[in-house]
């Protein structure tokens, strides 16, 4: 159910919470939000190096698997730090040398308890080239410009006083439009938001299902001349929702993920449903036609990649399965060196993965099994027990990574 909410939140504006550094430049975004531009972790015309190298490190404080995005000539990643993670950042990073632009601090309204191996700083920032807008596991929701200046900040735990899970929030906000769609689901008060970027203001709400769900929003739009569609999944499965209103246009009900999120390519949805299944939504409504269904292509916590006619996915015993986009049909399997928490990433013909322990892996998906043709150790730069839980980021041809405690640019 929709409900259309004139006032603004409570927390809104708490600018006590805030505090001060140096401002940076706007830029147009490249790699705007979870899994880049159109979140499907790929870029068909982009290069990666295939002899990887660090170019830069940067410390960070705290804890955080969120991915880095970048905007133009900067780097912008969240963390949690303190006793309780109850201190939030965000932190502006030169895409050039690694030096830090600007940081702002904010303090948790909302819980920040958390499943061990995760952390209140997990959900990927995003931005629409104008502003770059935070989400924490706390619910704290905030915006600034890419100078560093609070324009917003929602303590969402404040007008939702129910919604939390005990493992700790993930999904990762997206900006469509005017629109920021938050998902904020789980097992008590579930919804979905959409919040206008500009003020904070909730522009509707959707009541979901009371079921966690770390799973994020991700954009459909068959063609060019198609409005762009949010796409919501949650365990009962997809639902295509018109980001500036909240209605409800199409809906798959044969199930879903509630870790991997699903990838839109070539006018087509790939469901992280029951393995991967694609479907396609009518642009009229209506439910969606189901083209090819493959059980075996499950991508445990990670999500898929399609490069070309191809869809990739990298199972929970670290293997890197293909299947043609078309027909489902299955093609090679390579074994990578895992365990991976993240999610695969694309450029060209190279596809990029980064193992819990710190090896980053460089694929090439023309060789006849999959062959991988450069790595990077960065197990030496890791603490005790540190892993990396994120998805990497792409741009320049560089590869972005972050653990709790350092971002890496790596080219070649």
């Amino acid at each position: 159910m929709n409900q259309k909410v004139s006032s603004i939140s409570k927390a809104a504006f708490l600018t006590g919470l805030l505090a001060m550094a140096a401002p940076a430049c706007a830029w147009a975004s490249d790699w705007p939000q979870f899994r880049g531009p159109n979140s499907a972790a790929y870029l068909a015309e982009a290069q990666m190096p295939v002899a990887p190298k660090v170019e830069w490190s940067a410390e960070l404080p705290g804890r955080g698997l969120s991915s880095p995005i970048i905007v133009g000539d900067k780097v912008y990643v969240t963390a949690s730090s303190g006793p309780k993670q109850e201190r939030l950042h965000v932190i502006a990073f030169s895409a050039k040398d690694g030096s830090k632009v600007w940081e702002r601090h904010l303090r948790a309204t909302g819980r920040t308890m958390s499943h061990g191996k995760t952390c209140v700083a997990a959900p990927t920032p995003c931005s629409d080239g104008k502003r770059v807008v935070a989400l924490w596991s706390s619910n704290d929701l905030a915006a600034f410009d890419l100078e560093g200046n609070l324009l917003w900040v929602r303590g969402l735990t404040v007008d939702y006083a129910n919604a939390s899970n005990s493992l700790g929030m993930s999904s990762s906000p997206i900006i469509v439009g005017e629109t920021v769609v938050t998902v904020i689901e789980n097992d008590s008060e579930s919804y979905t938001l959409g919040i206008d970027v500009t003020t904070g203001r909730n522009l509707w709400k959707m009541e979901r299902p009371k079921a966690a769900n770390w799973s994020s929003p991700i954009v459909w739009q068959p063609d060019a001349a198609s409005p762009p569609v949010a796409v919501l999944q949650c365990k009962d499965g997809l639902m295509g929702v018109d980001p500036a209103t909240g209605s409800r246009l199409w809906e798959y009900k044969d199930g879903a993920s509630t870790m991997s999120s699903s990838v839109a390519a070539n006018g087509v949805l790939y469901a992280a449903s029951k393995g991967i299944t694609a479907i396609q939504p009518a642009k009229t409504g209506g439910d969606p036609a189901q083209i090819w269904r493959s059980e075996q292509m499950n991508a445990a916590t990670g999500s898929p990649v399609v490069m070309g006619d191809k869809v990739y996915i990298i199972n929970s015993a670290g293997v890197l399965a293909v299947a043609d986009a078309k027909t489902g049909e299955r093609g090679w399997k390579l074994r990578l060196k895992g365990p991976f928490s993240g999610s695969p990433v694309g450029a060209g013909n190279l596809l990029a993965a980064v193992g819990e322990k710190g090896l980053l892996q460089i694929v090439d998906v023309t060789a006849p099994e999959g062959a991988v043709v450069g790595s990077l150790d960065l197990k030496d730069e890791l603490a005790e027990k540190e892993l990396i839980l994120c998805t990497p980021s792409l741009s320049g041809g560089k590869i972005f990574v972050r653990s709790d405690r350092k971002l890496w640019k790596v080219g070649g």
